[in-house]
């Protein structure tokens, strides 16, 4: 923000329209988003993500009237409960069939690529 009050990136002689206390998305906002995350947006394309992440402050805004005073904090809106189940021993699979989809194979060994060079 400007000391004038103009957000950077944005064309200053464009008024800023604002939908509750947040401002529209402009074109010029999309720009210089797509231009942080070195995305390389067409004009059809620019236009579209204007008009959808304006619709989605829109939606932002409407949840502004939801009441949530009596909702604490939370994390997932879904129950979360682990599953767990008795461990059982069974008989290992045979190696051939442990290994046969391995990308990568040094007779009986899973072989990997190199991560560190220290050891070699």
């Amino acid at each position: 923000m400007l000391p004038d009050g103009t957000a950077v990136g944005c064309d200053p002689r464009r008024p800023r329209v604002t939908i509750g206390f947040m401002p529209d998305i402009t074109r010029a906002d999309v720009v210089h988003v797509a231009d942080l995350a070195r995305l390389h947006l067409t004009d059809d394309e620019l236009d579209r993500m204007q008009t959808q992440l304006s619709r989605i402050l829109e939606a932002i805004e409407t949840l502004r009237d939801v009441d949530t005073s009596h909702v604490g904090p939370t994390a997932s809106v879904i129950q979360l409960e682990n599953v767990m189940r008795d461990d059982v021993v069974t008989s290992p699979m045979p190696r051939d069939v442990t290994l046969a989809n391995a990308p990568l194979r040094d007779g009986p060994f899973l072989r990997v690529p190199t991560v560190l060079e220290e050891g070699r």
